[in-house]
């Protein structure tokens, strides 16, 4: 095998450096200038969002995709620029998506509902729902999955999927929520005399709303007796912790006005 003269070498070397060397310097320079603008429109964006009050959960994912996109884009550019065939790179690239694409087709299902969930806003954090089984405050909304914390103090994490596709219960969205008691009385008890010391009860109660109106009413007549059902309104974040203090008061009120309930001698 010959030597190369240096000649040789001189004048490919010149050949390239006249052929590619100014396409070269201006992609180097669109890479700069371009990830100076991303650099700037990233801040842009997250000010313009924060400025909409855009919801904080989808704040990341959006400037990231965004993002993303434009990196992309500008990478596609600089390999034009650079003159190199984009044929074998799309294949491999369109390869890859469809095997990811498969591989991912269930990740990708949770995502897509994520999305959904941020831009709807069927429940936000701090929401009580009732979804797959699960009574309880939401904790944390995520692309994939949302975390319920139960009243038992559980972490419950539900994929996104299972919650854009069946039924959502979002209890405390209209801030109020109605509470249902049921007692017994015997005939002997005129039933004005107990709607009077009921109603004196509930207004007496911080935990009671004043509107809507509680309602009183008889519900089941009984061989032995009639049942009363008694519906007011509380606060639905409270509703619990309402429900027990509300019932101990009743029992508590109509004891004292001398009406005796079932099972009291």
């Amino acid at each position: 095998m010959k030597p190369v003269k240096p000649e040789v070498l001189y004048d490919k070397f010149y050949n390239w450096v006249i052929n590619v060397g100014p396409r070269l310097l201006i992609a180097i320079v669109v890479l700069i200038l371009g990830i100076w603008f991303i650099k700037l429109f990233r801040g842009w964006l997250r000010r313009r969002m924060k400025k909409r009050e855009v919801d904080e959960s989808f704040q990341p994912f959006l400037i990231s995709l965004i993002v993303t996109v434009l990196e992309i884009m500008l990478g596609l550019g600089i390999i034009q620029m650079l003159g190199i065939r984009m044929t074998i790179f799309t294949t491999l690239v369109g390869a890859i998506g469809v095997a990811a694409g498969l591989a991912l087709s269930g990740t990708m299902q949770n995502f897509t509902s994520g999305v959904l969930i941020l831009i709807l806003k069927p429940y936000r954090v701090g929401d009580n729902i009732i979804a797959q089984g699960q009574d309880g405050i939401v904790s944390s909304i995520q692309l994939f999955y949302t975390i319920v914390t139960t009243w038992d103090n559980r972490t419950v994490i539900i994929p996104n999927s299972k919650l854009s596709n069946e039924v959502i219960v979002n209890i405390s969205k209209l801030g109020k929520r109605r509470l249902d008691m049921e007692m017994k009385f015997s005939y002997a008890y005129d039933f004005e005399k107990i709607k009077t010391v009921i109603e004196k009860s509930l207004r007496s109660s911080p935990l009671v709303e004043s509107e809507p109106k509680p309602h009183i009413g008889v519900s089941v007549l009984d061989p032995d007796g009639f049942k009363i059902i008694v519906n007011g309104w509380v606060d639905a974040l409270e509703f619990e912790m309402s429900k027990y203090e509300i019932q101990k008061k009743l029992v508590e009120d109509i004891k004292g006005s001398g009406i005796k309930l079932p099972g009291m001698t």
